[in-house]
């Protein structure tokens, strides 16, 4: 554990659809970043509410989060995505949070967490694109010449398709092509990355890791064939054998099959041939963005 305070420190808290997470950023470099799975989008799709118990959840993980960072002697920062986005009760959500620990929730649009995922990606300036599928929405952003030339956020992530869903092949299938209609057939320029704990879970899984090995997972090859083989074992296995497989990340077991299927249909639309997991995402884009560094 860090128990020095930096210069140009900051512990950003990503409060996703799927999982609150923490990255704490010193030295011109993330240190660490930590996970707590508590499906804040859970039940969304059919109330349009969070429920108090995903409330509860959230705003536990987060508050321990900011005592950690506090602990540490640096500046606490939280931003938000769908789910709050795009609930009826978002607002009261942010105002738990504040009470709970005195940090303002910046709820970010979904435009805006398109080029998030892209800055911390892609934080060279380099060209080429992410694809983001969350518990709630997806964000697909391209760069190509230096210029921002394509980005969207789509209603539709992994805990929505399970709540919508479940694992039924043919619901999952016409839920997302219904979703993926409103994607264009654009040409993208670049190496296309895949973030979020659907792309991490796919990487864990190809590589087999029995533990999150961000340095061995980034740039992990994603290719069509590899997806598509991996998306009918995972759509004809029950919730139980995928937290066998080797790399499976348990608290998404459930979850991954409409998550894998939803990423391998938005690389047959790009025509995409292969994609790259990247470790760096929306917690650096953030802090890259807000000049936190």
């Amino acid at each position: 554990m860090v128990d020095l305070i930096y210069a140009g420190s900051a512990a950003i808290i990503d409060i996703g659809s799927n999982s609150v997470r923490l990255m704490v950023w010193a030295n011109g470099k993330s240190l660490y970043k930590k996970v707590s799975t508590t499906r804040l989008g859970e039940g969304l799709a059919a109330s349009g509410k969070l429920s108090r118990e995903a409330t509860a959840r959230s705003v536990k993980a987060v508050k321990g989060f900011c005592a950690e960072a506090r602990s540490l002697c640096i500046p606490v920062y939280a931003f938000a995505t769908a789910a709050v986005r795009s609930a009826e009760n978002g607002k009261a959500f942010c105002a738990r949070v504040k009470e709970a620990c005195g940090v303002e929730v910046d709820v970010v649009s979904g435009e805006e967490e398109a080029l998030l995922g892209l800055r911390g990606a892609l934080c060279k300036g380099e060209d080429g694109g992410i694809i983001d599928i969350g518990g709630a929405s997806t964000e697909i952003c391209l760069r190509k010449a230096g210029e921002i030339s394509y980005r969207i956020s789509l209603p539709i992530g992994c805990v929505k398709l399970f709540d919508l869903c479940g694992d039924r092949r043919g619901d999952l299938m016409e839920t997302i092509e219904r979703a993926l209609t409103a994607l264009k057939e654009v040409v993208p320029a670049g190496k296309l990355y895949a973030v979020g704990g659907t792309a991490s879970t796919l990487a864990s899984v190809k590589l087999g890791l029995s533990a999150y090995d961000a340095s061995r997972m980034q740039d992990t090859l994603l290719g069509l064939g590899w997806m598509r083989e991996t998306a009918e074992l995972l759509l004809s296995s029950a919730k139980e054998d995928r937290e066998k497989i080797p790399g499976m990340d348990k608290t998404r077991a459930d979850v991954i099959a409409g998550g894998t299927l939803l990423l391998l249909k938005i690389m047959e639309k790009l025509s995409l041939s292969e994609v790259y997991f990247s470790d760096r995402d929306n917690l650096e884009g953030y802090l890259f963005a807000r000049n936190l560094q």
